[in-house]
């Protein structure tokens, strides 16, 4: 029975909680790539399962790092437009 690679498990748990977790969910993002990235790695070199959670896990990543900067962006824009309304 082969074993499955537990970084590849680690990547997807960081990926989906990216996901979920506001604001900390960017730090979260980025160590769940770097992880899947490596993991991805050592699967190819020790022919262990999990190949596919660690796509999942780095699809998760990207996915959550682009909604947290979209959330920082939409967060930091409306506070501008609050403190600072546009004059008429």
């Amino acid at each position: 029975m082969e074993k499955t690679n537990n970084k590849a498990i680690v990547s997807l748990t960081l990926g989906v909680l990216s996901i979920i977790i506001p604001y900390i969910g960017l730090i979260l993002g980025i160590i769940g790539l770097i992880i899947s990235s490596k993991s991805i790695k050592e699967i190819d070199r020790t022919n262990e399962k999990g190949r596919g959670l660690a796509i999942s896990g780095r699809v998760c990543s990207i996915v959550g790092i682009c909604f947290q900067f979209l959330l920082i962006l939409v967060l930091s824009i409306s506070i501008f437009v609050i403190t600072d309304p546009p004059s008429m």
